[in-house]
C-alpha cells in the first residue's frame, strides 16, 4: 500500500568494466548486423477537409476558449491594477502584467474571431 513514492528504491547492480590494461586485447566476436526497423506509418494529412470543417464549425469549442482566455486576461489586468487604484505608483513589473493580461485577452479574441488564421492565406 502507498504510493510509488513511498516505497523502498531497488537496487541495482551494475558490473564493473573489465581491466583492459591487464589483459590483452582480443578481437570482438562478429555478430550479425541487425535487422533494419520497419519504417514508420505515414500519418494522416494533418490537414484534411473533414478535420477542418469539424473544428471551424465548432462555435461552442471556440466560445468557451476565447472566453476562458479573455477573462484569464481580464483578472491578470484587473490584478495588477489594484494597487494603482489604492494610490501606489505603477511599477515596471504591474505594467508588464498589465501587457500581459491584454496579450492574453486578445488571444481569446483572436480563437473566437479567427481560430486558423483563415483571414490571411499565403498562395
Amino acid at each position: 500500500m502507498g504510493s510509488e513514492t513511498s516505497q523502498p528504491l531497488q537496487s541495482f547492480k551494475i558490473d564493473e568494466p573489465p581491466d583492459t590494461a591487464a589483459a590483452p586485447a582480443k578481437p570482438a566476436p562478429a555478430k550479425p548486423a541487425p535487422a533494419k526497423p520497419a519504417p514508420p506509418a505515414t500519418p494522416a494529412a494533418p490537414n484534411s477537409p473533414a478535420e477542418s470543417r469539424l473544428f471551424n464549425n465548432c462555435w461552442s469549442c471556440r466560445l468557451l476558449s476565447g472566453l476562458g482566455l479573455l477573462g484569464a486576461g481580464g483578472y491578470v489586468y484587473l490584478v495588477a491594477r489594484r494597487p494603482m487604484k489604492m494610490g501606489y505608483p505603477p511599477s515596471p513589473g504591474n505594467i508588464t502584467q498589465m501587457v500581459i493580461g491584454i496579450s492574453i485577452a486578445t488571444w481569446g479574441i483572436v480563437i473566437m474571431a479567427d481560430p486558423k488564421g483563415k483571414a490571411y492565406r499565403i498562395a
